[in-house]
């Protein structure tokens, strides 16, 4: 390790990683500083139950993967290998299933009276999808590069968001799909801030797939980190950092830790007023997460969910709003909302032989102690009878557990702050430049920033950006293409 570094990055979840990446491609000096033993944070895929069954420790599904600004330009498709199922989410309900087609009209079809509906909803969204993930892609107090798609994507969030978001549904089918993929949010339903989220990771599924990568999410951080080293960039794991002053001097210092960790790290380095600005950032619920090892892959009733790779269990939108409201009131509900992919049904070297691995999370109340292991396999088996004999083995960890193994979920919260519409636009203070922080050099690139959580590496992108604006003078994008 050296004494001084153009730019040291604290952690190296994805967003720390893309501002490394960034910050290494324009010809500084990096460093980059992680406590756990391993690159990638969340983004790692590590053997949880047996040996040979690799799970992904957080994300294991990747919506954003093709459509954010900072994977495109770093050409991540061509560093990494995907699958991409013809069907990207699906949603089980008694007597049959809602499929999410990377087709919209093929998905149309398959939802019965409502399917024109869905379609209506969704086809200005999907047409426009670049410009839906430019403008939720960076800080929401900027001008939208496409006003179109930002006015479509407004106007229907605004009705999938309240109480009318029933009014154009007749049966289940649809508004139960739209409620899974909002859920995702770990927020209460009906919402503004959820109906956008779930909009936006709909309009990916129907206009790109929502991809897998081959190997498991640890090959997104392996290709930042191949490429970090290829361009002068160090890295150094089992480094925890808990003040500013443990760091190596560097013009710049950007942070990938949530806004509670940095006011203990800067100290009294930070101005009183906007520690109290950061100490006002409210931090939301959380998620307990259980690893399948199996024996064969899940039995679903309807068999056509097999051809999806994430799959969202709960029943009917009703039942999903009842289950998240639970939770944001304080409770753990019987019959839960859970997130489950199956990634081994689309790359199978992730799993001995005839076996497989299945990924499932769902929400409890932050700071949860509730292991929730059965409660996720029994809503399962009710859409997979003889699921649970299927099971080699499991891996929990709860909401506590998490926080331990990630400071960046604090008491479980995998988003690093509750994603409201007020804390969107003030992620984490209301900025036009959110990420350069009121400690001079000092930046902020995690999740708890614009434009929130997701493996995009967005925050990261821009957080650096500012950081080569404001400390180095440096207004030109560096390349960031394979090859270069």
């Amino acid at each position: 390790m050296r004494g001084e570094y153009d730019a040291v990055i604290v952690g190296s979840g994805p967003n720390g990683l893309a501002a490394a990446v960034t910050l290494a491609r324009s010809g500084l000096s990096v460093a980059v500083f992680e406590g756990q033993d391993h690159l990638g944070g969340g983004a790692a895929s590590l053997e949880l139950t047996e040996p040979g069954f690799v799970h992904d420790a957080c994300s294991a599904v990747h919506p954003l993967a093709f459509e954010s600004r900072f994977f495109r330009e770093f050409g991540l498709r061509r560093r990494v290998e995907f699958a991409v199922p013809d069907v990207s989410f699906a949603h089980p309900l008694e007597g049959g299933a809602a499929l999410a087609y990377r087709d919209l009209e093929r998905t149309a079809d398959g939802l019965g009276a409502d399917g024109r509906a869905y379609a209506r909803l969704m086809r200005p969204l999907v047409d426009r999808v670049r410009g839906v993930a430019d403008f939720t892609g960076g800080s929401l107090l900027r001008v939208p590069g496409d006003p179109i798609a930002a006015a479509w994507f407004a106007v229907r969030s605004l009705e999938q968001g309240t109480g009318v978001w029933n009014r154009r549904f007749r049966g289940d089918a649809a508004p139960a799909l739209l409620t899974g993929v909002a859920a995702h949010t770990i927020l209460g339903l009906p919402s503004l801030a959820a109906a956008g989220a779930g909009l936006a990771l709909g309009t990916y599924g129907h206009a790109r797939g929502w991809p897998i990568p081959i190997g498991g999410t640890g090959a997104i951080a392996a290709a930042m980190v191949d490429d970090i080293r290829a361009h002068g960039g160090e890295l150094f794991t089992d480094h925890p950092v808990r003040s500013l002053d443990d760091l190596p001097s560097a013009r710049a210092v950007l942070l990938d830790v949530t806004p509670r960790a940095f006011v203990a790290m800067a100290g009294e380095r930070m101005p009183a007023g906007y520690r109290r600005a950061l100490s006002r950032f409210r931090y939301g619920a959380a998620v307990a997460k259980v690893d399948f090892a199996l024996s064969a892959p899940v039995p679903w009733s309807d068999p056509a969910v097999a051809a999806a790779g994430t799959v969202h269990v709960g029943g009917t939108r009703a039942e999903i709003a009842a289950s998240e409201n639970a939770v944001g009131a304080g409770s753990l509900p019987d019959s839960p909302y859970v997130l489950a992919a199956q990634p081994t049904l689309f790359d199978p070297s992730r799993a001995p032989a005839g076996s497989h691995i299945l990924w499932a999370y769902t929400h409890v109340p932050a700071g949860s102690s509730a292991d929730r292991t059965e409660a996720i396999t029994r809503q399962i088996e009710r859409f997979a009878p003889g699921f649970r004999d299927t099971i080699i083995a499991t891996s929990s960890r709860t909401a506590q557990r998490l926080s331990t193994l990630n400071p960046n979920y604090p008491d479980g919260d995998i988003a690093a702050g509750l994603p409201s519409v007020g804390q969107l636009l003030a992620r984490p203070v209301l900025r036009p430049d959110p990420w350069r922080t009121a400690v001079p050099g000092v930046y902020l690139c995690s999740a708890s920033t614009s434009p929130g959580p997701g493996v995009h590496g967005l925050a990261g992108w821009w957080a650096s950006l500012s950081a080569l604006r404001h400390e180095f003078g440096i207004r030109t994008l560096p390349d960031l293409a394979p090859g270069v």
